[in-house]
């Protein structure tokens, strides 16, 4: 009796330090998610407000995701070598380290928008464009909460609906696209800072992609299977021509 009870005990403790290694990649998901959606947010609140001090912040941020995403990758690979896991299990961890690098990604994203907020400083900005910007971004985010709640749930049928959605994204983008043209065609002296907004609106329209990958991986790590790689695309910037007056 006392044998069996000593034999299960090692068992049971090797499942319960396995469940806890697996536990750490989805806290840790759930946390750079947490971080890259405040700031994608503050970036744009700092475009708009012009708040030089909180953009510096976004930008110093940064470093805490890439940070996580290491830890991710490196605990990632020990527990492959460790566990040697199988079917789901291996889906969700090889899933942890696509989803970390498409989170490290999206604060690549908000850095970036959070740099021209110093670089377009004292400049005058198309207020409709610079709330077309905000209207965007507000789209992405809706999306990136949505993914990171899909991932939460382990839902594919929400993870695909979001990544069907990809493509309201894509056509503001080409909209807002066609705009910051036009005023730099209309007065030269918009050009400088409808350049910047036009690299924001990029980054921004890349934020949304990287919530459809994150959707892509959630389905796959959940069903076993890949969506169709023929992705909804409606970003039709590259066609865009404006007229010179």
């Amino acid at each position: 009796m006392t044998d069996n009870n000593e034999q299960a005990m090692p068992a049971s403790h090797t499942v319960s330090a396995y469940d806890d290694e697996l536990q750490f990649l989805i806290r840790r998901i759930a946390e750079m998610g947490g971080i890259a959606e405040r700031m994608v947010s503050e970036s744009v609140t700092a475009l708009v407000n012009s708040d030089i001090a909180l953009s510096q912040k976004v930008v110093s941020d940064d470093v805490v995701l890439d940070e996580a995403e290491r830890q991710i990758g490196e605990k990632a690979v020990l527990i492959i070598a460790k566990r040697q896991p199988m079917a789901s299990d291996l889906r969700d961890i090889i899933g942890s380290i696509r989803i970390a690098a498409d989170l490290e990604r999206v604060g690549d994203m908000a850095k970036n928008i959070a740099k021209r907020v110093i670089a377009v400083q004292g400049m005058a900005q198309p207020k409709k464009l610079v709330y077309g910007l905000e209207h965007l971004s507000e789209l992405a985010l809706t999306q990136l909460t949505e993914v990171l709640d899909a991932y939460s749930a382990r839902s594919p049928s929400l993870a695909q609906a979001i990544r069907d959605r990809d493509e309201e994204i894509d056509a503001i983008y080409t909209s807002l696209f066609r705009e910051l043209l036009t005023y730099m065609m209309e007065d030269p002296r918009n050009i400088t800072a409808c350049t910047h907004l036009l690299f924001c609106a990029k980054n921004i329209e890349r934020i949304g992609d990287h919530a459809t990958n994150i959707a892509e991986t959630v389905y796959y790590t959940a069903t076993g299977n890949e969506l169709s790689t023929d992705r909804p695309k409606d970003d039709e910037s590259a066609t865009v021509t404006v007229e010179q007056k």
